[in-house]
């Protein structure tokens, strides 16, 4: 199954390292991170996983839920877990997914044959409440992911749910943004009272309207 942005992502009940996990109810009406992992026990998913455990509280002042997936089963979780919270001077705080019978790396597209067959590639899905699919980032074995990179994507899906707004190029929390094509300067003017700037017809900028 190949996911795109905008489709509804497949419901599942998968065991996981807090006992089995319904995705639908567990996500609830949260932002949720799934991000996916070859196998317990490796290296470069074991900084990640400590890292994510850090920033928790990051994720859920933006309403998301945070959730990995690994292939192994959930008493090898526990044993990973552990490793984890020693070498990563923290305390793993979300779910593993154990997915011994490859059914979510299935429905969620994470077997790349060309890459290994037999195990799964190393992606981010951001979904929204509505169960949408926002964001997928792929990642290759040798390269840890940037988590506050994703975080970054979440205020920008948020804001510009909520405005017509777009984040330009490095854009954080608190910069300049871009206004949409699709209203005028003189519309702009209007709905964003603290000022826009028309660089070109097409390119507007205006302070941030949500703070």
């Amino acid at each position: 199954m190949t996911l795109q942005l905008g489709d509804t992502v497949p419901n599942f009940t998968q065991d996981s390292s807090e006992g089995s996990i319904d995705f639908y109810d567990w996500a609830g009406d949260s932002w949720v991170v799934l991000f996916s992992h070859p196998a317990d026990y490796t290296p470069v998913c074991t900084t990640e996983l400590g890292e994510v455990s850090k920033l928790k509280g990051e994720f859920e002042q933006r309403n998301a839920k945070v959730i990995a997936l690994s292939i192994d089963d959930a008493d090898s979780h526990q044993g990973w877990i552990g490793d984890i919270n020693e070498t990563q001077s923290t305390t793993v705080n979300y779910p593993i997914l154990a997915d011994v019978d490859r059914k979510v790396s299935d429905l969620y597209g994470m077997i790349h044959p060309k890459a290994d067959p037999n195990v799964t590639v190393r992606t981010v899905f951001v979904i929204d409440p509505a169960k949408k699919l926002r964001l997928t980032i792929t990642y290759p074995p040798s390269t840890g992911r940037n988590f506050q990179e994703i975080l970054r994507v979440i205020d920008s899906l948020q804001l510009t749910d909520n405005y017509k707004v777009a984040t330009p190029v490095n854009w954080q929390d608190g910069d300049d943004c871009v206004v949409v094509p699709s209203i005028s300067t003189e519309d702009a003017k209007q709905q964003f009272p603290k000022g826009v700037e028309e660089i070109k017809p097409y390119l507007r900028m205006t302070p941030q309207p949500n703070q």
